[in-house]
């Protein structure tokens, strides 16, 4: 997406005085991002908890490596394609990263 639409984009939800802040702007590219990628792997939107996800991989980063933020998502997915996370997988994996460094003496909170 070009910046020119991207610009024109980001009027949309404008905040008080027309101005749209930093954090408005990251929000609705994370929205147009995740509806995107959604629509291109064929997932349902309604089934994706953004905020969890998010929450999820911010514990993984700062509880035991940054490295390990993609790679927990990326088996999280693999797992609920497979059927086997559970419904609680989530909430289940951020315990865990919560949970790290007290367990092992270990993290990463840079």
């Amino acid at each position: 997406m070009s910046r020119a639409l991207r610009h024109r984009r980001d009027h949309r939800g404008e905040g008080p005085g027309g101005v749209v802040t930093d954090e408005e702007r990251v929000v609705n590219v994370l929205a147009e991002w995740t509806e995107l990628v959604c629509r291109e792997l064929g997932v349902d939107p309604a089934k994706v908890d953004r905020d969890a996800l998010l929450d999820l991989t911010k514990e993984v980063a700062h509880g035991v490596t940054r490295p390990a933020a993609p790679l927990t998502a990326y088996l999280l997915g693999l797992a609920q394609g497979a059927g086997s996370a559970g419904e609680d997988a989530v909430e289940r994996l951020t315990a865990l990263a919560r949970d790290w460094e007290r367990k092992t003496g270990t993290g990463d909170d840079a």
